[in-house]
Parts: C-alpha cells; sequence; structure tokens
C-alpha cells in the first residue's frame, strides 16, 4: 500500500477513536474563563500554539496569548533565568491571577526524569501555575502534564512510528474543533463570514 494511503487510514483511525466527550468538556471549561488563556508549546506545538491563540482572540473573543509569540521576551527570559523557567519568568511578566487558564499542546506531555528531559519548561510551567486552571491536548501517555491537566484531551497513540505527526496533525484538527465550537465561536472565519 503507498505511504499516504498508509498514513491516511492511520489518522482514520485515530481520529474514531479521539476522546469528543474530553474535546466538548474542553470546549465548556473555555466557554467558564474569566480572565486571560495562555497557550504553551515547545516545537511544532509552539507554531500550533501561536494559531491557536489568534483563533481564540479573533473568533472566540477570548484574551488569548501565546508566550513564544514575542522571541526577543521569550530568549530574554530563557537568557537570564534559565531554560527550564523560561515560561515561569513570563508568567511573572504578565502577572497571572487565578482568574488566568493555560492550554498546554504537547506531544508527549512532559518528564521530570533527569536522563530523558523532554519538554521541562512546560511540566515547571503547569507546577508554578498551580492557582490557575490548566488544559492540555496531549499524545503519548499525556506525561506529567497529563496527570495535572483538567479537562485533558489524549489523541490515543496507536501508531508508535508515527506518533509525533498523527499528535501535531489532529492537535490542530482539535484547535479548530474548539474555535468552531457552538460554546466558543463568536465570529465565523473570513471565508465563512462571506458566505454569510
Amino acid at each position: 500500500m503507498p505511504f499516504a494511503d498508509t498514513y491516511l487510514a492511520e489518522t482514520r483511525d485515530i481520529l474514531a477513536r479521539l476522546p469528543t466527550a474530553r474535546i466538548d468538556a474542553l470546549a465548556d471549561a473555555l466557554a467558564q474563563l474569566t480572565g486571560r488563556l495562555f497557550v504553551l508549546g515547545l516545537g511544532g506545538s509552539a507554531a500550533h500554539a501561536s494559531h491557536a491563540a489568534a483563533d481564540f482572540r479573533k473568533l472566540c473573543g477570548i484574551d488569548a496569548i501565546c508566550l513564544t509569540d514575542n522571541m526577543a521576551a521569550f530568549t530574554a527570559a530563557a537568557n537570564d533565568t534559565g531554560w527550564v523557567n523560561v515560561f515561569g519568568a513570563l508568567f511573572c511578566e504578565h502577572r497571572l491571577t487565578s482568574r488566568d487558564a493555560m492550554l498546554v499542546l504537547s506531544v508527549g506531555g512532559g518528564t521530570e526524569d533527569a536522563v530523558h528531559e523532554v519538554s521541562r519548561a512546560l511540566v515547571w510551567a503547569v507546577r508554578q501555575h498551580a492557582t490557575g486552571k490548566t488544559f492540555a491536548i496531549l499524545g503519548r501517555d499525556g506525561g506529567v502534564i497529563g496527570q495535572l491537566a483538567d479537562p485533558c484531551v489524549l489523541i490515543p497513540p496507536l501508531y508508535p512510528d508515527h506518533v509525533t505527526p498523527h499528535t501535531e496533525g489532529l492537535t490542530s484538527v482539535i484547535l479548530h474543533c474548539l474555535v468552531t465550537h457552538p460554546a466558543l465561536q463568536k465570529r465565523p472565519p473570513t471565508w465563512e463570514g462571506l458566505q454569510a
């Protein structure tokens, strides 16, 4: 079977097993938010975080902020306080309150293993923001963040050889489901607005 057919068949299998009730629960939780939404991710998830923050602001009227959008501030915080505390330093600058929430996007949900330090900056951010709400869209087993976030949407890792591309691709699908969810959407995307 050609690779594209195989990959898309895998995608269909994972889509059929997505926890849709958790996606709806995340939409409801976001609809109840009274403060700001900080969208966090590293690597490919940072790109998703940037896109998601823009869509949450434009389509849902949520005061959403992606902390990796400002490279000068992000790298200054990493330089001044260390990589693992980069988000914590930026949270201090933004003066987080208990009304604020964070939405963490990550393929594996981070570790606290000294041998395999993966996404430790995200884990540290969640642990530091214990007074606010933490939501997440994650892959694999959810990692540390999966244990701390609620609601957490876990993308089933059905195909271990392709867990990263499937998680990142379906994260985008879930984010677009959220920003067009009736519980959240306040205005239509541009093309749909033109048709109206």
